[in-house]
This record gives C-alpha cells, sequence and structure tokens, in this order.
C-alpha cells in the first residue's frame, strides 16, 4: 500500500513518467546486450524500443491487473485514453519503487519479476509495428492535417538529442525524446496513436 500511495503520489506530480521510463529502458538495453552480444547497437536500440513502448507498456499493465487496481473516470474510456493511463501508471509504480528502493533493488525486480516473467522478448523481436504509418494513414481516412515538427535539437553527453512533436489540426498529440530523428518520430507518432485510442 505504501508504493501504491507514493505511485500515485509520483503520477499526479506529472514528471515521475519520465524518470521511471528511463530508468525501465536502461535495465532493458543492459538485459538486451547480455541477451544478444553479437548484433549492433541499431537492432538493440530497435528492440528496446519495442520492449518500453507505449502500447507494450499498456498490454503489460492490463496483465498485471492495473485495470482493475485503477480508479478513473469513465470519460477516460469514451475518448480511447484508458491504454495509456494504465501503462503511464505502470510507469508511476516503477519511478515509485525505484524512490523508495533505490536503483539496484528496482533493477533486481525489474528483470526477474517483470522482464523475464511477463514480457516475451524473442516474439516481440519478430513484431513490426509503424506507428507513423498507423498515424499518418488514420489522417488521411478522417481529413486531417499532420505535421511532424522537430522542436528540440541538443547535444548530449555523447550525441545529438532530438525532440519531435507530431501536431494533428493544429494540436500537439504526442512527442518523442531519442538520439536520432526517425527514433524520435516513431515514439511521438506511438504517444499519438495512444492518445487517439487506435
Amino acid at each position: 500500500m505504501h508504493l501504491l500511495g507514493a505511485a500515485a503520489h509520483h503520477y499526479h506530480r506529472g514528471g515521475g513518467a519520465g524518470q521511471a521510463h528511463f530508468g525501465l529502458g536502461s535495465v532493458v538495453a543492459e538485459v538486451l546486450f547480455k541477451l544478444y552480444p553479437f548484433e549492433d547497437e541499431g537492432f538493440l536500440t530497435e528492440l528496446r524500443s519495442k520492449i518500453v513502448s507505449r502500447n507494450n507498456l499498456n498490454q503489460l499493465a492490463r496483465k498485471l491487473g492495473f485495470d482493475k487496481l485503477i480508479e478513473y473516470d469513465p470519460k477516460i474510456l469514451a475518448n480511447g485514453r484508458q491504454g495509456s493511463l494504465l501503462g503511464d501508471a505502470f510507469e508511476a509504480l516503477i519511478g515509485a519503487v525505484y524512490l523508495d528502493k533505490g536503483y539496484d533493488f528496482t533493477r533486481h525486480f525489474l528483470v526477474n519479476h517483470i522482464i523475464k516473467a511477463h514480457i516475451d522478448i524473442h516474439t516481440l523481436e519478430q513484431t513490426e509495428t509503424n506507428f507513423k504509418s498507423k498515424l499518418i494513414e488514420w489522417c488521411q481516412r478522417h481529413g486531417k492535417d499532420i505535421t511532424f515538427e522537430l522542436t528540440t535539437n541538443m547535444e548530449g553527453e555523447s550525441a545529438k538529442l532530438f525532440t519531435i512533436q507530431v501536431n494533428i489540426d493544429g494540436e500537439v498529440l504526442g512527442s518523442g525524446k531519442e538520439f536520432s530523428k526517425k527514433n524520435a518520430e516513431k515514439l511521438a507518432a506511438e504517444k499519438a496513436c495512444a492518445a487517439l485510442g487506435i
């Protein structure tokens, strides 16, 4: 109960999901590096993105029963945002565990109780989801204008960091921050798809 309360606080503060996502992504990267020692960086980055994708985290949260634990406004169901809510709640829980127990405990918890127990990495390896194409097709069917806009181009410690936002009829529905424009666009498109419930 203590962690659930901390997760709720973490979620409502707003910034927690990004911190949790960073922790989850780094642990997943470590696991993949050991699992695929001879694969190149592009393969590992793509697979990591699939594992920590909004769609996969939504499914994982539902598998773990988050949909039965969370109280939410029924209006959320009407606009298709429940899936995004579940993934956000999972990230908030991981963030709360990290803040309460530290990195080593959280890493052990993620590897042994989440990744190994509930994520089929080899199946995800074969899964191909093009959220950008999916989003563009949806916009074309519904007569919506869509643009992908580079909003930030920052120098990180070892590489450039790109932030892309996707606008539909002038409204920002998703943004992504990655070390390549292509991956940033993918992440932004995925978040927009989740927001639209498609």
